[in-house]
């Protein structure tokens, strides 16, 4: 069943009208007995003959304007009032309410104007403006002081215009049920005390109510311009482009009356919904005295009774103002339910999500706890046993993959730094150091201080890149362990700045137990050269393989004077001014650091990784969770008490929320209601 009848004609409303005797008066039909084609402009009031049909829908519309509804992005259906300046869509909209409304020069309206019209039986008038969240109760000899009173206290004092509605409340026997929004004249030329930029501040008012396709664009044209140069026009066709909800109100009809039938007949300018040509009241002349006049000028008028009679009249204007509002209403109306309960649905799901607020220590102790639980099981999975489900895509957080990469540049870097030491003529420096180390002793004899003066050197020339790496191993740990921490408490920030210290505390201590480790073993290897690995006698002998042809080389001067080892050659032209045992021993001494030194390298990366793995070990499975119960116990701590206290963002998100649920569900109840009242018409 359609929830309301918009395809009645004319005839029909004139046909309910004569069988409804009890309100005749007030529903007298729009069509004449004698004349069906021709309205009775003298008699008939403003208001449709189903207005009890309408009634409910548009007031179901009202109550979600209220209720503030569009702020949640849900649009409503919207007659919306454009002009240019001085086009008479003031006169429009007093002669639709049948009540004045502020005039001046330059712009009249300067800000929406919310104009709810209302029959009702009373014959004395209620008037209200609501804005700001309060009611002002007026009258017909107030309004236009009260509205510019509103208009000032919402836009200021001076020419400027604002965004916040205004709204205006007309409960009034005979006038249409009508709800449309007045928006400012449009005008390009500012005018002293305007700002320079009101006509874009004017045009980003009015695409704002006219762009969404629930609102009905009603384009007041003055009778003495061309049309296709109304810039109302040319802001109505941007956003509707078939003209497909665009109405045309022509203004000042008995001022221009040649050329008008070709204008609103050839439709140059894409008018959907058609024109209505209306005669606007002149001076002190009343309201029925306009109706008259305008009736007779378009009976009797010789071009402008050639106007078709659906097209002229403020009586016709109302009655097809009310019939599209009716039909756009029920064409949206489906739409705005299932958005209102697609929003509701998915506010209470958001809220759901939101951690419970607690409201006691041992709840908040509970929640502690299940935290550090969570915390624990997060790194062990990525610190230890290399699952990701949690951070899949997010790579810095794959952290066996990416601390084995840091240890394999490691490596890498130590293995070259130690290569990019060979410098200098071979054997030089180490016969500089034979030489210095010679004692009374037995000849021919490697000195070991003389091997240690070379390791302590070589280990000294690398000992900063393990210092480095220790720096970078627990700044890369200390981000993904507050990563981590900060993820699990994200909801509770005095939890949170604890375990941020607790975090930053705990890993600043274990670098200082990394750093001293590490120079303990550089220390280590510079006061000793010891090793019980096979793979060094094995070096050893194979380079000493080498020695005899080596010693001949540099003995024999008609040798070449480059010779090549296994893995380089050496210029050996300069060993040949040395003493041969010296160069020998040298040689030695060469090959057995060269050996030594592989070993030196392994060692301090096979003690760097268990160091690693051990640390990252005793970090998860109990250092971290030690740490953040003691930083939480502490006085400046804040203890677990502080942990009630909701956060901001969250108190912040929830309040928002359960107001736009609140409203929602205003929202859905009164769209509820109102359909069971056409409903309950229907039946």
């Amino acid at each position: 069943m359609a929830l309301v009848d918009t395809k009645g004609s004319a005839s029909k409303r004139a046909t309910h009208s004569r069988h409804s005797s009890s309100d005749s008066d007030d529903y007298s039909s729009l069509v004449g007995e004698s004349d069906a084609a021709a309205p009775d402009h003298h008699n008939a009031p403003l208001i449709s003959t189903y207005n009890d049909r309408i009634r409910p829908l548009l007031n179901c519309i009202d109550k979600l304007r209220q209720l503030k509804v569009m702020q949640e992005g849900i649009q409503l259906p919207t007659i919306v009032v454009v002009g240019d300046q001085s086009s008479g869509k003031s006169s429009v909209l007093e002669s639709l309410a049948q009540i004045s409304l502020p005039r001046a020069q330059g712009i009249c309206t300067r800000v929406p104007l919310i104009m709810r019209l209302q029959h009702h039986q009373d014959p004395h008038p209620q008037l209200h403006l609501e804005y700001h969240d309060k009611t002002v109760v007026t009258d017909e000899s107030r309004i236009e002081e009260d509205i510019i009173s509103a208009t000032d206290e919402i836009a200021g004092m001076g020419k400027g215009i604002s965004h916040t509605p205004l709204t205006l409340v007309v409960k009034k026997k005979g006038v249409p049920d009508l709800t449309m929004v007045d928006l400012p004249g449009i005008t390009r030329v500012p005018v002293h005390g305007q700002p320079e930029d009101i006509y874009e501040q004017i045009a980003a008012i009015i695409n704002e109510y006219i762009t969404p396709e629930e609102s009905i664009i009603l384009n007041v044209l003055s009778a003495s311009v061309d049309f296709s140069t109304c810039e109302s026009i040319r802001m109505s066709q941007r956003v509707d482009v078939t003209g497909q909800r665009t109405l045309a109100v022509v203004t000042k009809a008995d001022k221009n009356p040649e050329g008008l039938l070709e204008k609103v007949t050839a439709d140059d300018v894409h008018i959907g919904l058609g024109y209505i040509c209306v005669r606007n009241r002149v001076g002190k002349e009343s309201y029925e005295e306009a109706r008259v006049k305008e009736a007779k000028l378009f009976q009797s008028h010789p071009l402008l009774r050639l106007v078709d009679k659906s097209m002229v009249g403020i009586p016709v204007l109302a009655d097809k103002l009310v019939e599209i509002q009716s039909m756009i209403i029920s064409k949206c109306l489906p739409d705005i339910v299932k958005k209102i309960n697609d929003k509701l649905t998915g506010y209470v799901g958001e809220l759901n999500k939101l951690p419970r607020k607690m409201t006691s220590v041992a709840e908040a102790m509970t929640v502690f706890m299940r935290i550090n639980g969570l915390v624990k099981e997060s790194l062990r999975k990525i610190f230890i046993r290399g699952e990701f489900e949690e951070y899949p895509d997010v790579k810095s957080m794959h952290c066996t993959a990416r601390l084995s990469e840091m240890l394999n540049d490691y490596s890498v870097k130590l293995q070259l730094t130690a290569e990019g030491e060979q410098k200098g003529l071979f054997l030089v420096e180490e016969i500089r150091v034979l030489e210095e180390a010679k004692a009374i002793a037995l000849p021919n004899f490697l000195p070991r201080t003389a091997f240690l003066t070379v390791l302590n050197k070589k280990v000294n020339g690398i000992s900063g890149m393990p210092v480095e790496f220790v720096g970078n191993l627990w700044r890369y740990i200390e981000e993904v362990v507050l990563s981590v921490l900060m993820r699990h408490s994200d909801n509770f920030p005095p939890l949170q700045a604890s375990m941020r210290r607790a975090g930053h505390n705990l890993i600043a201590k274990m670098k200082d137990v990394s750093l001293t480790r590490v120079m303990e073993m550089v220390e280590m290897e510079t006061i000793t050269d010891y090793t019980c690995n096979p793979e060094y006698n094995v070096i050893w002998n194979k380079l000493m393989q080498h020695q005899p042809a080596f010693m001949e080389a540099v003995t024999d001067h008609s040798k070449p004077v480059v010779i090549g080892f296994e893995w380089f050659n050496v210029d050996i032209a300069h060993l040949r001014s040395y003493d041969h045992d010296v160069v020998k021993q040298a040689f030695d001494m060469k090959m057995r650091m060269a050996a030594y030194w592989k070993i030196v390298l392994r060692r301090m990366v096979d003690c760097m990784a268990l160091h690693m793995l051990f640390s990252i070990q005793n970090l998860v499975n109990k250092d971290m969770e030690s740490e953040i119960v003691n930083e939480m116990m502490v006085p400046h701590g804040g203890g677990i008490e502080r942990m009630l206290e909701e956060s901001p963002v969250v108190a912040g998100k929830r309040e928002k929320l359960n107001r736009s649920v609140k409203l929602l569900r205003e929202s859905k109840d009164s769209v509820t209601t109102m359909m069971d009242q056409v409903a309950t018409y229907g039946d």
